[in-house]
């Protein structure tokens, strides 16, 4: 995890009519309109990349804990979802919210931990996040988190279009139907009370992206924290003891294009099993004592399982015993386009949840 202490925030609250109601037993969100002097910036945990305060990768949620009955966070430009939680439960939706300060308030007086989680996909560009703050009160420290997991993968990692009622859905649809809280790895990640990062890229593969389209395939784009490369992840302070990839379904799940690089259907998988290969022994030199999960649907008529799984093995060959293929079938796809619904996503999470187990790979709370 990053420990970040972001930059006071200067606004008002929306008014003395408003501060006068901080004692009501319900919480609530509101956006400020002025700015009093004096707020106090609270130090945030800030789980996932972020650069001067900018963050792309999906998944990404900012933490604070303080004793009082208020608190207020601020949010930049950019099209996000960002859902907030009082002590655990949701009070509240920001869709594409505007620019500014944002107050939390009715809580009772006491200890509360306030969580912002940013649940959309941006792969336009990147959304910003300004910290929290207090007017009154005082932050509380907490101790952190035992475990790490990250999961890495494509629109299967992300949850895309997995709130959706419907496979057909228009872009804007998918972006609205998109929870990425709600997808199998923070479900994972919840069940071991752990932190995590999703690391992942709709339409991304291996070596070659959805029909051979455009953009960075993920191996090219894991490094960096924005995806124009402006800035590379250290990973310093970041080391999971739990790996989880999926990656494959963009490179098989549609035919060779004229003009792409590959000749044949054979020389895409060998390309695949040796970028495949060389990705996840990148992870290892990082993360040593991780174990990885990979993992793949039986789509395309095995043929994304059956070269994942010829990766694993070809790892395994070299003496890392800390690595498995767990192959995941049976899936409804009833998502937006055929992807993972959310009851596609409890069964891939409880799925991985009896693997961790049965190897005691994390001890859930």
């Amino acid at each position: 995890m990053n420990r970040h202490r972001p930059w006071l925030v200067t606004a008002a609250c929306m008014g003395a009519a408003l501060l006068s109601t901080m004692a009501c037993s319900a919480p609530r969100l509101a956006p400020v309109a002025k700015s009093p002097a004096g707020l106090q910036h609270v130090p945030a945990e800030v789980h996932g990349r972020v650069a001067n305060h900018r963050y792309q990768w999906p998944g990404l949620y900012f933490e604070t804990r303080f004793k009082g009955n208020s608190v207020y966070f601020k949010t930049g430009p950019g099209d996000v979802i960002l859902e907030v939680r009082v002590d655990g439960s949701s009070i509240g939706r920001l869709v594409k919210p505007a620019p500014g300060l944002y107050l939390v308030d009715g809580l009772a007086s006491g200890t509360h931990t306030v969580r912002v989680d940013a649940v959309t996909e941006a792969q336009a560009g990147a959304n910003e996040f300004g910290g929290f703050a207090l007017a009154a009160g005082k932050p509380v420290n907490d101790e952190p988190r035992k475990w790490q997991m990250e999961f890495i993968g494509d629109s299967h990692t992300v949850g895309y279009g997995n709130t959706s009622t419907t496979r057909d859905c228009t872009g804007d649809e998918v972006w609205a139907t998109t929870d990425n809280s709600q997808a199998f790895g923070p479900k994972v990640a919840k069940h071991y009370d752990a932190d995590y990062r999703v690391n992942a890229i709709s339409g991304r593969g291996i070596v070659r992206n959805y029909n051979g389209g455009g953009g960075d395939p993920l191996p090219v784009a894991y490094p960096f924290t924005l995806f124009d490369h402006s800035v590379r992840d250290d990973g310093a302070s970041w080391h999971p003891q739990v790996i989880v990839i999926a990656l494959g379904t963009n490179d098989f799940s549609t035919p060779l294009n004229p003009g792409e690089k590959w000749a044949t259907r054979d020389a895409l998988h060998a390309d695949y099993e040796t970028t495949y290969v060389k990705f996840i022994e990148s992870l290892r030199a990082r993360n040593p004592q991780a174990f990885i999960i990979v993992w793949a649907t039986d789509m395309a008529e095995h043929e994304i399982e059956l070269e994942a799984g010829k990766v694993v093995a070809a790892i395994q060959a070299k003496g890392d015993e800390r690595i498995a293929f767990i192959p995941v079938n049976g899936l409804a796809m009833t998502g937006c386009h055929w992807h993972p619904s959310i009851a596609d996503h409890e069964a891939i999470a409880s799925k991985l949840i009896r693997f961790i187990d049965d190897r005691k790979l994390a001890t859930a709370r």
